[in-house]
């Protein structure tokens, strides 16, 4: 069944960086992964936002994760959201076939974006200035390259350069 489908995703999900999660609940984090790559949210109809309010309305009052039976009513109210013009139950089915067979992604989010960063950082056609000259093609830096060293105390560019000696 539809349901089956989805509760194995939400155990897959539920289990997500905590290892003493027996699937059974998911937690807000995990609960929000989820929504966010089985496509739920989709920034529009559905934010981040109303994810955190259903989670946080059909929770028990002091718990910090939520049933399988709790999330489907969770997911019952956003698929209303969602797909305004169904029934709450189609809307359910809706949703659930997005969650089918899907796993958390690893690749996406955080790291991509993280890896994309190095990548930003070590392109040299976007390189300025004179440090470019140190790098080679590939962004390595070039053997042979004498790093020159003013030990002047004035740092870089010294304007007043052995001014102090001739004054005292």
């Amino acid at each position: 069944t539809m349901a089956s489908e989805a509760e194995k995703t939400f155990q897959r999900f539920a289990v997500l960086g905590d290892s003493s999660s027996s699937g059974a609940e998911i937690n807000n984090k995990n609960f929000s992964k989820l929504c966010q790559d089985c496509g739920i949210t989709d920034g529009k109809t559905i934010t981040s936002t109303d994810v955190d309010t259903v989670f946080n309305k059909v929770k028990a009052k002091d718990a910090g994760a939520i049933t399988f039976q709790q999330f489907t009513e969770a997911m019952k109210e956003l698929g209303q959201k969602r797909f305004k013009e169904k029934s709450p139950d189609q809307g359910l089915e809706d949703i659930y076939q997005l969650m089918e067979g899907k796993n958390p992604a690893t690749t996406g989010g955080f790291y991509q974006a993280a890896t994309g960063a190095v990548d930003r950082l070590t392109d040299t056609s976007k390189c300025t200035g004179s440090h470019e000259e140190h790098l080679d093609d590939s962004g390595k830096g070039l053997t042979g390259y004498k790093e020159t060293t003013d030990n002047s105390g004035y740092g870089r560019g010294p304007k007043g350069a052995d001014t102090y000696k001739k004054k005292n």
